[in-house]
């Protein structure tokens, strides 16, 4: 999953929410501030992602049509069946597949799993990217507990406007971060309408140009992205499939 950014915010209800997951160190935007190593206890988690903002239920696919530099994607993300055990965590595997003028420029399989309080957490990702059929690279690829990576909330079980929070931590390969702008956005969409939609600006200290609103409606999860900073990318939700 890819995520961007934006301005520096202190810490506020996302350091309390990490503490309370008995996490440590820092959520916030910064990324010299204490160590970020938050503490996981695997049984208080679950591979059933049941967020009304984030819901990953098994044989459902979202996809998603939109374009990047002018060019059209298609995206199908896929809440497969399998399941991969990270730091003791069983974690439901998302598999990823964006398509440009037919052909496969990425695949990616992510691993979230639920915590006790309701939020999801991002345990990693195998990424590849392809050019005319070939693996070209696996850059930003990363699995919590190999070489210093660690895992990071994707969405919290009650969002609140200002809320920062890390994605992801792998230093210098993967350090998504969101910070959260609204919790009652009306969106409309290819999929349809919706209320109640929580807007975030996603961000990485890698690429501190870049910026991206991303947009979740509650019992859809992931209906729309915009890039609002360092490129020219949107995305939206246009079909949801169960087998």
């Amino acid at each position: 999953m890819r995520r961007y950014v934006v301005a520096f915010a202190v810490l506020t209800a996302a350091a309390a929410l990490l503490a309370a997951c008995g996490g440590g160190g820092d959520a916030g935007k910064s990324p010299t501030a204490s160590p970020y190593l938050p503490t996981i206890d695997p049984a208080r988690f679950t591979d059933r992602i049941t967020n009304r903002y984030f819901p990953l239920t098994p044989g459902t696919t979202y996809v998603y049509e939109g374009t990047k530099d002018g060019t059209p994607q298609r995206n199908e993300v896929t809440v497969t069946r399998d399941a991969k055990t990270i730091l003791g965590v069983r974690c439901v595997v998302v598999h990823d597949v964006v398509m440009e003028e037919g052909n496969l420029v990425e695949e990616t399989f992510d691993w979230y799993a639920q915590d006790s309080d309701g939020n999801v957490w991002y345990f990693g990702e195998d990424s590849k990217e392809y050019e005319a059929g070939k693996v070209t690279s696996t850059k930003g690829s990363w699995e919590a507990g190999v070489d210093g990576a660690q895992p990071g909330i994707v969405m919290e079980a009650s969002p609140k406007v200002g809320d920062t929070y890390r994605q992801e931590y792998y230093a210098g390969e993967a350090e998504d971060m969101a910070t959260v702008l609204n919790v009652n956005e009306s969106t409309t969409v290819s999929a349809g309408s919706y209320q109640e939609v929580v807007v975030t600006e996603d961000f990485t200290p890698l690429e501190p140009d870049t910026v991206e609103h991303k947009y979740f409606a509650p019992g859809v999860g992931f209906v729309m992205g915009s890039m609002v900073k360092g490129g020219s990318e949107k995305i939206e939700l246009v079909e949801i499939t169960t087998d």
